[in-house]
């Protein structure tokens, strides 16, 4: 059997023309659109080859031994008719139609289609009259109406034809009491002085296709698919697809391109380099680029800068290192040194611009460090009481301000030169972070909460509740999202907008050192955090289990920080001194991996 009508066997059945699946098969509109196809009886048309009077009769017989096509099938041929129709393959949707025996939309749908572009308003209202009983809710020919009524006024306006456009506000829109704040909104355009400047005050592409179209995909929003299909159905449903693929892609760590031109729909989404081994990704850091040992103690904390150029790193040995990224190969050396922090440096902040460097220490520390990064100059030594304990900070979104505190009760909202701006008595805190809005601080205490404050308004609010301490937080780009290392419990994902723990994240050994961990990847899909077993522990955030394992420390593993420029790339520090720079596997071909033992054994260790 030839699949592709080449040749067709006696038993081959054609597909239906019965207006069981449509309304008539006759030759004129079978679709619904303007027919452009010959209705000649002597020149029939037969899978695209030329065909007799005879064969007219054999397709009759073949048509009624058709079976009525299912729903899901009309469907499928109406969503390709759509999308051949938008490439202007009319004639070829006219013959899938009427062999088909389907519709592509109502008639009375294509008429208002065809007037709504043809900018012929009143056939259009006319139209609507007939598609009143096709639609489900009462109040949608009224909000249809008024969308074409306001289109109608626009062009009036363009055209200069202010009376016009006076007549149909007062006469037409005014009447329809509906969106009164928009028709006040409409009437100042009345004072537009040219064309351009009515297209600037009303966002509005003006007069033409491009208007028309956008406010055709409006209007099909009212009316039910049976009736006229959504705006490029198909390809919605395509890149849908797409997109499911790919967020079921536990490794997949690059910029999502949502153009269908971007990918291949002839196979399925995978995101591997070698079918014998899955795991190998080409963007995902797993394997050891490089190991700094600079520091002479325990590291504490890293922190990539927001412009992803540079690796700052806190030790217990007092200095902070700030690392120069090249961009080219992506290794990493030492830039600037800041020395003097006398307890050592437990946690450091970027400013938002990255032009400056708060760095405080652990729970004995009563001071906090303001760098010039690029000068590598002190601005500010701050220090508000010898019993105080300023163990965390976080800069407000202005980049003119912080937060700061610790556990002996201090809470404080400061300048750059370190003057107290506000102060919150009685909380102990553990972790901060300020939100977007510029407002809200969020900030973890010793009753294993995070509470949000309001320095404006000097209001506060439970947002999360634990059963366990919480040792730190982070909260994703967005803001929805917050990554807690909770005290023997592990990593919990909790949403900050419907506070709820989304997931329990398992694999990691959690006691009571305070691990820091974080989202990364390019669209914050991973999260990863140290250990106490002397790992990096990496997830999907949709999968509770680690698709990595990463080793190579020796001992506890303290902080995690993705690079948020270059999704690639990730550092670990730990208690055993170094920062390990974590990195792509290096390109294997299949020929390699055939006798490269040690290679084996390294992904044994490394992935899940």
């Amino acid at each position: 059997m030839q699949a592709n009508g080449a040749g067709q066997g006696q038993n081959q059945e054609l597909p239906c023309l019965s207006a069981q699946n449509g309304d008539t098969a006759d030759m004129t509109h079978a679709n619904g659109l303007l027919s452009s196809v010959n209705n000649n009886s002597n020149n029939v048309m037969n899978n695209g080859v030329p065909g007799t009077a005879s064969s007219s009769s054999e397709l009759g017989v073949a048509i009624k031994k058709k079976k009525r096509l299912s729903p899901s099938e009309e469907d499928v041929i109406r969503l390709i008719g759509q999308h051949l129709n938008g490439l202007g393959l009319n004639q070829t949707v006219d013959l899938l139609m009427q062999e088909s025996g389907c519709r592509l939309e109502h008639p009375a749908a294509t008429k208002f289609r065809n007037h709504v572009m043809e900018g012929e308003w009143d056939k259009a209202e006319n139209d609507l009259n007939e598609l009143k009983s096709l639609v489900h809710s009462p109040h949608a020919i009224v909000r249809m109406k008024f969308l074409l009524l306001q289109q109608k006024y626009l062009e009036y306006l363009e055209d200069g034809k202010v009376l016009e456009a006076l007549q149909v506000l007062r006469c037409e829109l005014t009447p329809l009491k509906y969106n009164t704040d928009r028709i006040h909104i409409l009437s100042g355009y009345l004072m537009c002085s040219h064309a351009d400047d009515l297209r600037v005050k009303a966002e509005w592409e003006g007069k033409g296709n491009a208007s028309r179209s956008k406010l055709l995909d409006k209007l099909q929003t009212y009316l039910p698919p049976s009736v006229m299909l959504p705006p490029r159905r198909l390809q919605t449903l395509l890149r849908q697809a797409v997109e499911l693929q790919r967020d079921r892609c536990l490794y997949h760590n690059t910029k999502l391109d949502n153009h269908l031109d971007s990918v291949s729909l002839l196979i399925d989404h995978v995101c591997s380099r070698c079918q014998f081994f899955p795991c190998f990704r080409k963007q995902f850091p797993c394997y050891t680029q490089q190991i700094l040992t600079e520091h002479c103690n325990e590291v504490w904390f890293s922190k990539f800068s927001n412009d992803g150029t540079k690796l700052a790193t806190g030790s217990k040995d007092t200095t902070v290192i700030i690392w120069q990224i090249d961009q080219d190969t992506h290794q990493l050396k030492v830039w600037k040194t800041l020395e003097g922090h006398a307890y050592g440096v437990s946690y450091l902040a970027w400013s938002p611009d990255d032009t400056y460097l708060i760095a405080c220490g652990p729970d004995d520390c009563s001071e906090l460090w303001l760098w010039n990064v690029q000068t590598g100059e002190l601005r500010t030594k701050m220090s508000q009481s010898h019993e105080d304990s300023l163990t965390s900070v976080a800069w407000n979104p202005d980049g003119k301000r912080f937060v700061t505190g610790g556990q002996r009760g201090q809470f404080y909202q400061c300048d750059l030169d370190g003057n107290l701006l506000d102060s919150w008595e009685g909380v102990r805190v553990q972790c901060l972070w300020c939100l977007a809005d510029g407002k809200t601080v969020l900030a973890s205490d010793t009753h294993q909460r995070i509470r949000g404050y309001n320095f404006e308004d000097l209001t506060d609010r439970n947002i999360v509740q634990e059963d366990h301490p919480i040792m730190s937080f982070t909260i994703s780009r967005n803001g929805r999202l917050a990554l807690l290392n909770v005290a023997t419990q592990g990593v919990h994902l909790w949403d900050l907008q419907d506070r709820v723990l989304v997931r329990k994240y398992q694999g990691v050994t959690q006691g009571f050192y305070t691990i820091h961990s974080c989202f990364g990847g390019h669209n914050e899909d991973f999260i990863a955090s140290g250990s106490e077993d002397h790992k990096v522990y990496i997830w999907h955030k949709r999968s509770e289990l680690p698709i990595a394992e990463l080793t190579g420390h020796t001992r506890t593993v303290n902080c995690v920080s993705w690079n948020p420029q270059i999704p690639s790339m990730m550092a670990s520090a730990s208690d055993d001194g170094t920062v390990r720079i974590w990195g792509p596997a290096p390109y294997v071909d299949n020929q390699e991996f055939e006798g490269s033992y040690n290679y084996l054994s390294f992904w044994s260790k490394v992935i899940f």
